[in-house]
């Protein structure tokens, strides 16, 4: 897996071993190309965040900031690794479990918010993924004119999000990308 634009284009990032499925070059490539220029000068989040890839990518390509939110040790170390490795600024890492990082109402808004969390697979990811969009504190969390980027499996469909509207969705394989704005 590398960065794919930018100023740490091409740069290989360390993946935690076996915790994490990591968006995919051609997913990534896929999703910031959809986002253009918005990338520029944002603030981001990177919830679930693995191996750093979303807000790793967001940094090389001009943003001004990227916090990233995951409660695993080896994840910690691969996104530190990476930022070292990167020598990119604006990062912060928050070792903390997210929806515990949503209930703690973060004082910060963010232009872009990327979350990839474990597939809904089963009862418990599929309820988590309901939770995550049920907090209202991650609506609060964007900018009135901000995007939530959010990756499910693509053969399970996205429970119930009345604080959210889908502005649109793609389909890659396995994976379902989909563009969320605030209903408030």
């Amino acid at each position: 897996m590398r960065i794919i634009a930018g100023q740490a284009g091409s740069l290989r990032l360390s993946v935690p071993p076996s915790l994490t499925r990591p968006t995919t070059d051609r997913v990534r490539e896929a999703v910031f190309s959809s986002l253009g220029t918005k990338v520029e000068e944002s603030r981001v989040l990177d919830l679930f965040a693995g191996s750093g890839s979303l807000g790793i990518e967001s940094l090389s390509r001009g943003a001004a900031s990227a916090v990233f939110v995951d409660n695993n040790a080896a994840a910690e170390k691969a996104i530190l690794a990476n930022l070292r490795q990167s020598r990119l600024e604006g990062a912060r890492f928050v070792r903390r479990d997210v929806i515990s990082y949503l209930s703690s109402a973060p004082t910060d808004t963010f232009d872009l918010i990327f979350a990839d969390p474990p597939y809904a697979r089963d009862e418990e990811t599929g309820e988590l993924l309901a939770t995550l969009l049920q907090k209202e504190s991650l609506s609060a969390s964007l900018k009135p004119d901000g995007i939530l980027v959010l990756e499910s499996f693509a053969k399970s469909p996205l429970p119930e999000a009345p604080l959210w509207e889908t502005v649109k969705e793609k389909v890659y394989g396995k994976t379902r990308v989909s563009y969320l704005t605030p209903t408030v």
